[in-house]
């Protein structure tokens, strides 16, 4: 049986698959047009501003880097200059007193003052393990000027003394009579032996 051929129902299938086709097409210009104004990146100024930003957070975490690398070395200088002034202005505990006593009466007697009696006490410096503060209280007598030069020679004494206080009163005798504290550092040996 021979078919039918109709014009119209081919001419509307046409049409059909050409709106079709057409519609697919814009469809696709339109998601290219926004791909286009509105790249997944960014537009090419985002970029540049990004890539920028991030040219300076390079440079400051650079700039953060080589201070800390800096410090390190402040630090370990520190620690080294800080472990040699330790042994140089500490005392070996079981020598300290002697020591100290010794080279404070020597000083003393050096410098015109009498030495009178004398006391000391051992305390732990906060925060140290191996530190201990010495305080040395000793009374003097003599004149002025053996005082003045007595004050001198503690303070250039190759021994780290401190003196925390000095009190001077006159005597009837025309002298004067001294009480003075000092501090000093002593060290614990390596095996925390006296």
């Amino acid at each position: 049986m021979p078919r039918s051929f109709s014009l119209r129902a081919a001419l509307k299938d046409r049409r059909i698959k050409v709106r079709t086709g057409l519609g697919a097409l814009l469809a696709a210009n339109l998601a290219a047009a926004v791909f286009v104004f509105h790249p997944l990146g960014g537009s090419v100024e985002d970029l540049a501003r990004q890539m920028q930003s991030k040219r300076q957070d390079l440079t400051q975490q650079t700039q953060r880097l080589e201070r800390t690398r800096s410090l390190v070395g402040k630090v370990q200088q520190a620690k080294v200059e800080g472990d040699k002034f330790l042994d140089e202005c500490t005392m070996e505990r079981r020598s300290a007193f002697s020591s100290v006593l010794i080279d404070v009466d020597k000083m003393a007697v050096d410098s015109g003052m009498k030495p009178k009696d004398s006391s000391y006490v051992l305390d732990p410096v906060e925060g140290s393990d191996t530190i201990l503060q010495m305080t040395i209280s000793q009374n003097f007598e003599g004149g002025y000027e053996s005082l003045t030069k007595f004050v001198n020679m503690l303070d250039k004494s190759p021994r780290f003394l401190i003196i925390d206080s000095l009190q001077a009163q006159p005597q009837s005798t025309g002298g004067l009579s001294l009480t003075l504290r000092l501090f000093a550092f002593v060290r614990e040996s390596a095996k925390g032996q006296s």
